[in-house]
């Protein structure tokens, strides 16, 4: 039995939880607030309340052989982003490290957005990244952190997941009602964002590497919204290219997101043995659509 810690035991971190605890693990879920804390105990996993960027209350987490760094920052601009994912992961990083009974293996959540732009044409892992705003040029930070600051001993891996779906996540009505602006999307269910991190840990991969957590299909978003719309059975929703969306924005680091295409390759992580349990969006979104025509329209 493995014990583990996952800091910022949240979406993709309680389904992580009730993965290796079904595999046998002894799993601790860090929060910071008491719903977190319910909602680690939902998950099988034993809850303790701490906050990544505060070293001491750390101190209330056991040891563990495998830390998972799975934090989100309390908001979306970049002061919040640093706080949470350069100061709070330096912070665990360096609290963990300093135990006696140090970790093997920590592994940080990061996203494929510090791929940047890519024209829609294929990145991988050996592709340069180019975050390009403030706050994917702190997941870049981040990610260095993440595999060059733990001390020999303590391997960093670093997983890049696409864009999360999965319950309560579908976001139907974005693409049913419209408009859906031009773009790729390259997604991941959430089972297969903590299915995947598990694998890492079980099977011993990804040491000191990067992995993109993607599937096995990215789509243009007009594709995906029409495909949707037939298997609703409703109207093609209305679109917009890109160029029509950017005129009602005015934030640099919005319109730079909004320009961003590529296609994220997953061959690395297909390569090492992973097998999805939804290896594209087709098979993702089955449940999701069966509750849009049973009129439960809000997952």
């Amino acid at each position: 039995m493995t014990r583990v810690a996952i800091l910022g035991c949240g979406y993709v971190g309680c389904e992580l939880a009730r993965q290796l605890v079904d595999g046998g693990h002894h799993v601790v879920g860090v929060r910071r607030s008491d719903a977190g804390l319910a909602a680690v105990e939902d998950a099988g996993a034993e809850p303790v309340q701490a906050d990544v960027t505060d070293a001491e209350s750390l101190s209330a987490v056991p040891d563990a052989e495998w830390v998972v760094f799975a934090a989100s920052a309390g908001g979306r601009d970049a002061e919040a982003a640093r706080e949470t994912y350069v100061s709070g992961l330096r912070t665990a990083i360096d609290h963990f490290a300093d135990r006696a009974d140090a970790p093997d293996r920590f592994v940080y959540t990061s996203s494929t957005g510090v791929y940047g732009d890519h024209d829609g044409e294929w990145v991988d892992e050996g592709t340069p990244i180019d975050p390009g705003d403030e706050r994917t040029e702190v997941l870049a930070t981040a990610e260095r952190l993440a595999r060059e600051r733990p001390p020999s001993g303590i391997d960093g891996t670093v997983a890049r997941f696409g864009g999360l779906y999965g319950p309560d996540r579908y976001r139907l009505d974005r693409y049913l009602d419209g408009p859906v602006t031009a773009g790729v999307l390259n997604m991941v269910h959430r089972d297969d964002a903590a299915g995947a991190v598990r694998f890492l840990l079980e099977r011993d991969h990804g040491r000191g590497e990067v992995v993109n957590v993607v599937d096995d299909e990215p789509v243009e978003k007009w594709g995906f919204a029409d495909w949707l719309a037939e298997q609703a059975d409703v109207a093609f929703p209305p679109k917009q290219p890109v160029e029509q969306r950017l005129a009602d924005v005015d934030r640099a680091a919005t319109r730079r997101r909004i320009r961003s295409s590529k296609r994220v390759s997953n061959d690395r992580l297909r390569e090492d043995g992973y097998e999805f349990a939804y290896p594209t969006f087709r098979a993702g979104y089955q449940d999701a659509l069966e509750w849009y025509r049973s009129g439960e329209t809000d997952r």
